[in-house]
């Protein structure tokens, strides 16, 4: 069995490396692959339990920026900046602190580096759940029965992203069980040593992942932040308002 992460490169020049979030693939942050593999190559991957890649009962942060980093050792891909959007920016963060001296620059997109202690997806795991027990012949079968779990559209349709054919029914890409079981870990954070890597967080104007409340955490963490925030948009932000967060980071970079 591969324990190499399944991973798309594009572009060539100084390597951008994007990393999703809970319940996404490696297509997540295509909206912003596309404009950057104009100026730079674009490693983009889909995290352990995600996607194509393997699925394993271990699921942290530790082990999460552990495999992003032997990625980059078997290209052999040496400088590197980061972007990384919700537990993507946690493990993006965590990578920042393994391979320092490789990070030209981190991007942050709204997530703190922090503990989270509310339980947000409590109604998308009982959506998954049903659908992998009711094993629906089709797609638009699974659609109706997160509906009966999920109110928003938006939440059902990223979702929907990550269902494939399994014979004679839809299955999810994501491990279900190792996301519900390590939820805790997922909301977790062990505070990293104070890195120099200037850093950018750019938030969701109306989401409260990021908040000023968190500011004293990312200065213990961050000796060069810098904050950025998008307006009138949410957690999904580079869903919501790509042609913004795009020029932040290129901004940034």
């Amino acid at each position: 069995m591969s324990y190499q992460l399944n991973y798309k490169l594009e572009g060539e020049g100084h390597t951008i490396v994007l990393i999703h979030g809970l319940f996404g693939n490696l297509d997540n942050l295509g909206i912003l692959a596309r404009t950057l593999k104009e100026d730079y190559q674009v490693l983009s991957v889909d995290l352990r339990n995600h996607g194509l890649s393997f699925h394993s009962n271990c699921h942290n942060y530790e082990s999460l920026a552990q495999d992003v980093a032997d990625l980059l050792k078997n290209l052999n891909i040496q400088q590197v900046s980061i972007v990384g959007h919700s537990m993507g920016g946690k493990v993006a963060v965590k990578l920042s602190e393994i391979i320092e001296d490789q990070v030209e620059r981190l991007i942050v997109l709204d997530m703190a580096p922090v503990k989270y202690h509310q339980n947000r997806h409590d109604n998308v795991f009982a959506g998954l759940k049903a659908v992998e027990q009711q094993k629906p012949a089709n797609r638009k079968q699974a659609m109706e029965i997160l509906s009966h779990h999920i109110e928003l559209e938006g939440v059902r349709q990223f979702l929907g992203k990550s269902l494939y054919s399994e014979g004679d029914y839809v299955a999810w890409r994501f491990s279900v069980t190792n996301l519900f079981n390590n939820y805790q870990n997922i909301l977790d954070w062990q505070p990293i040593r104070r890195i120099a890597t200037p850093t950018l967080f750019i938030k969701g104007g109306e989401s409260d992942y990021l908040t000023a409340e968190h500011q004293a955490d990312i200065q213990k963490q961050f000796s060069q932040a810098k904050a950025h925030v998008i307006a009138n948009t949410g957690h999904w932000l580079h869903a919501e308002k790509p042609a913004e967060v795009l020029r932040a980071i290129k901004k940034f970079l």
